[in-house]
């Protein structure tokens, strides 16, 4: 029955064999399999994108332009992935379903669709999907995500917090700072004599592979002075058409693996298509949405007055409608005076307008960092950051971050704790007296 065969796409480099013998295996009957050959990962793309089912990919691993984001665009077509390698890369890493020697034989193909592909029409799951969450076990580094408003200091927030953190012994030299903002500023305020390796080189490392942490280290450079790592933002603006959304997600599962910090300095454009209509919109601001969905700590920088506090609000509501917990957000008021009563003042609105806006919405009173002189000399010369401006934004995110990451031991000092009877003793006034 034609319900009962399976429908698989090809694609292959010219003249190999396998190719060849899968399409005549198909032709003559010999498999129950319907083999559409193409030329291209694009022509796959479009294939799948048509709307026919597919039962599976049969892939040349060899090619060029394969890649998780590929694999991951099958899958969510229900179309399983079969590699065709005689390498020992780990495609399963990178989404594949399941591999095929070069020299397979037709009893192997039946084989390899019956454990992971299903006959078009009977079956709406493929056995052996992988799961929707493709980071493997093992350790992932806390992170905090520094986001605002353009002119408010995010910036240089985000370098104040990666050399508090990495003034820690138990974070010294593995903490890393990523630029991952569309126009890249910390290249500038760290004078880098180099443009690569950056985020480009990060995301394509894990295109098709799982860098080791050492790999995953040698793309950042060493800032001496502070104590961190450094990773390279986007060389210009338009890179981010580079950008695929699981090979960057891979990209910052590799970072996290390879340090024990990370900071990233994000962009405060979080619209997606659900609200603009715009897949190009929702492209351009895959690298703060993607950042912001893995984030332990998301600190929000913005500056006192009455223009600074309406943009601030501005993107935390942005944040809290991207689906971020209040708990996971830190506010920041960048050049604020030393003055408390402005600070005062400053606090309130803040919190009288986020209470209006979010009445169920508990975010903590902001953190405030005073004016600071000279610092473009300070970045100049990669000097540290004076403790002033470091110190309390290190202390307050730490807060954030210990609550966040531990919520069994962030009980309040004034939270009321039940105690069992007797386990005080006994009042005897007899005694007392």
């Amino acid at each position: 029955m034609r319900s009962e065969r399976y429908v698989a796409l090809g694609l292959a480099r010219v003249r190999t064999p396998w190719f060849t013998d899968v399409a005549r295996w198909a032709t003559s009957g010999s498999i129950a399999m319907d083999f559409v050959k193409t030329v291209s990962v694009e022509e796959v793309r479009a294939r799948l994108d048509s709307g026919r089912p597919f039962s599976a990919l049969l892939i040349d691993g060899g090619l060029a332009g394969i890649d998780r984001d590929l694999f991951a665009h099958a899958r969510e077509h229900d179309c399983a992935v079969v590699v065709v390698s005689d390498t020992d890369r780990d495609w399963a890493m990178v989404g594949a379903t399941a591999t095929l020697p070069s020299g397979f034989d037709l009893h192997a193909l039946e084989s390899v669709l019956a454990d992971v592909a299903a006959p078009i029409g009977l079956a709406d799951d493929l056995p052996g999907q992988p799961a929707g969450d493709e980071s493997g076990p093992g350790y992932r580094a806390p992170t905090i995500a520094v986001t605002g408003p353009g002119g408010t200091g995010r910036s240089i927030t985000a370098i104040a917090l990666a050399q508090g953190f990495a003034a820690d012994v138990t974070h010294a030299d593995t903490v890393v700072l990523a630029d991952l903002a569309l126009h890249a500023d910390q290249a500038m305020l760290h004078d880098a004599r180099d443009v690569i390796p950056g985020v480009l080189e990060l995301v394509e490392s894990h295109r098709s592979g799982t860098p080791v942490p050492e790999d995953v280290r040698s793309l950042t450079f060493d800032i001496v002075e502070r104590r961190y790592r450094l990773l390279l933002g986007l060389r210009r603006h338009r890179d981010w058409t580079a950008l695929r959304p699981r090979a960057l997600r891979a990209g910052l599962d590799g970072l996290r693996q390879a340090f024990t910090l990370v900071v990233a300095d994000i962009d405060d454009d979080l619209e997606d298509e659900t609200v603009t209509g715009s897949a190009d919109v929702q492209d351009r601001n895959l690298l703060a949405r993607t950042t912001v969905g893995l984030a332990d700590v998301l600190v929000v920088v913005g500056t006192p007055g009455a223009k600074g506090v309406h943009s601030l609000l501005r993107v935390v509501r942005d944040c809290l409608a991207a689906g971020v917990d209040a708990d996971r957000l830190l506010v920041v008021v960048n050049r604020t005076a030393r003055r408390g009563t402005q600070r005062a003042e400053t606090a309130r609105a803040i919190t009288e307008l986020l209470v209006a806006s979010h009445p169920d919405e508990t975010i903590l009173s902001p953190v405030f960092l005073p004016e600071r002189r000279q610092l473009d000399d300070l970045l100049r010369d990669g000097a540290r950051l004076p403790a002033t401006l470091v110190d309390p934004l290190t202390a307050a995110v730490r807060d954030r971050l210990d609550a966040v990451t531990r919520p069994d031991t962030a009980r309040s000092i004034d939270e009321p704790v039940p105690v069992a009877v007797g386990s005080l003793g006994h009042w005897d006034e007899e005694v007392a007296g």
